[in-house]
């Protein structure tokens, strides 16, 4: 089915990625990939699908393979046909059917007279029936997006199908259809996701890391059994380092104690024996030389496990650093940032929500918006920070400072560097020691900072969106999660989940996360859009 050898990717900076890849998928073999966010995972999907070129290596398949990406936006001003690559076929059939006979006409085809019928078909069972195709991709939402290209699996009938977090933007009903899928389907998948449920839906996890990729034979929860297993070794190996490191700087304490205290009892021998200057000279220097030596000995042991001790460390993010600590807002508890009472939007003419809606946010209010794909949500979002206004009711909307943090994380400036980023946030008023001991924090050492954003990973762009906004002076007196995790592996899912939990402001996340939303707590303080 596919075979991998030898497969390297280097950054356009000739950074390297992943190196000496090498990996068999057979016939109906069902592949998690996981890995931590900037591993490379959506990379080597790009790379399998024929998107990028690979610096180096081989792939090898039995049949070309249906890819569907993260993102979307590189196909909104295609039509739905074009961008599943059916227009051509589907212009000819119409062509035939109007009676243009031409031997063009029935190339194009290709003899695929059931094109129209398998189209119609899939969009219904993904739940998007009456969809024209000649429709813009960039007029739908990107649950409807995600929709189109799962559509397009049972359109193009694949034997291998490259799914990179197929379960983002999705709603409940959505998410429903694709793990049924993923049950159901004879077709080879190799799934990149930071879904639980989905991925435990999957026979093998592959882990792609520093070392190349590790196989797993088992599903997600089999997986991290495993890695718990590691982990608790991991554990007991730094604890043994630290504590041998521990008593190798005693052991070298005490023999230098015990070097100095002879060395002073034979000076005081040779003083009493009237020994010569010169040869009380040389018999110091011996005694020096003598130390030193020892010290060396030491130094090199010491120093050999103080590096393995900082090598284990360093494979542990620490998570709890991070923490959302603004600056205080002025804003009291309670006060009314925006309420609005049947409240309304229109699109071409029709009316977004059938019941229009109810809304009240107070200061320091927590809340969590879902409703399904196309319900509406980032335009309320819009309407609350004043991007929008409602096209019919009555509101009120105070005046202050919102920050909305979208699932590409746009706050972010691909051309700037990562201190860059930080030190545009800052206002001017920290000092360039204090901007880096924030980076620092936030798991953004001294290898990261002259880094161009563009090179960093959904996880990674979360974590410098947190940072940048605690450098601020003016602290965001209302935060909004836009579907937070959508780009995020689970390791980056529990940091943003803890540095939610540190934060004590007015917050509202949009999520169909449902373990997400337990995480912050956030599970009994909903608001469902409907329409």
């Amino acid at each position: 089915m596919l075979s991998i050898q030898h497969l390297s990717y280097a950054h356009p900076n000739e950074e390297p990625l992943f190196m000496d890849l090498n990996l068999t998928l057979r016939d109906h073999e069902k592949i998690a990939l996981v890995g931590n966010n900037g591993s490379g995972k959506s990379t080597l999907l790009t790379v399998l699908a024929g998107k990028a070129a690979p610096l180096s290596g081989q792939i090898n398949f039995d049949t070309l393979p249906y890819y569907i990406p993260q993102h979307f936006g590189q196909y909104d001003q295609l039509s739905i046909a074009e961008a599943l690559q059916v227009d051509v076929k589907l212009n000819a059939l119409y062509a035939i059917l109007d009676g243009n006979l031409s031997d063009e006409n029935y190339r194009m085809l290709d003899d695929d007279w059931t094109i129209e019928e398998r189209c119609n078909k899939a969009l219904q069972h993904w739940q998007l029936a009456g969809l024209d195709m000649n429709r813009k991709m960039g007029t739908l939402s990107g649950g409807q997006k995600t929709r189109i290209f799962l559509s397009g699996i049972a359109i193009n009938e694949p034997a291998l199908v490259l799914l990179d977090e197929p379960s983002n933007h999705l709603d409940l009903a959505g998410r429903d259809l694709l793990y049924r899928f993923i049950q159901s389907t004879d077709s080879s998948l190799i799934v990149v996701s930071h879904d639980r449920k989905l991925l435990n839906l999957l026979d093998t996890v592959w882990e792609l890391g520093k070392d190349g990729i590790i196989v797993y034979g088992g599903n997600y929860d089999f997986f991290k059994e495993q890695k718990e297993i590691e982990k608790n070794a991991f554990a007991l190996a730094l604890q043994a380092s630290e504590k041998a490191l521990r008593k190798a700087k005693e052991k070298e304490r005490k023999v230098l104690e015990q070097q100095q205290r002879s060395d002073n009892r034979g000076k005081g021998k040779q003083e009493k024996a009237g020994v010569a200057r010169i040869m009380m000279n040389t018999l110091r220097n011996k005694a020096e030389n003598s130390t030193s030596k020892v010290k060396d000995v030491h130094a090199d042991k010491i120093g050999g496990l103080s590096q393995q001790v900082k090598a284990l460390r360093s494979t542990v993010p620490d998570a709890d650093a991070m923490k959302m600590d603004f600056a205080q807002s002025n804003l009291h508890n309670g006060k009314v940032l925006f309420e609005g009472k049947d409240i309304n939007f229109r699109y071409n003419e029709h009316w977004l929500w059938e019941k229009p809606l109810m809304v009240h946010i107070t200061s320091g209010q927590r809340l969590a918006v879902k409703g399904p794909n196309g319900s509406g949500k980032t335009t309320l979002l819009e309407i609350i920070t004043g991007k929008k206004d409602p096209q019919a009711g009555t509101f009120y909307r105070a005046d202050f400072n919102a920050v909305y943090i979208d699932q590409d994380y746009s706050l972010i400036n691909n051309r700037l560097t990562v201190y860059e980023q930080a030190q545009k946030f800052s206002d001017g008023d920290l000092a360039e020691h204090e901007i880096k001991t924030r980076l620092n924090r936030f798991l953004f050492t001294k290898a990261y900072w002259d880094n161009y954003c563009s090179q960093l990973s959904g996880g990674e762009k979360m974590r410098l969106t947190l940072c940048c906004l605690t450098l601020s002076s003016r602290p965001p007196e209302l935060v909004i999660l836009d579907e937070p995790t959508n780009n995020l592996d689970i390791q980056n899912i529990e940091i943003l989940a803890n540095a939610v939990n540190e934060y004590k402001g007015t917050l509202i996340v949009v999520s169909h996360d449902e373990t997400f939303l337990q995480q912050v707590n956030m599970q009994h303080s909903v608001m469902n859009i409907e329409y």
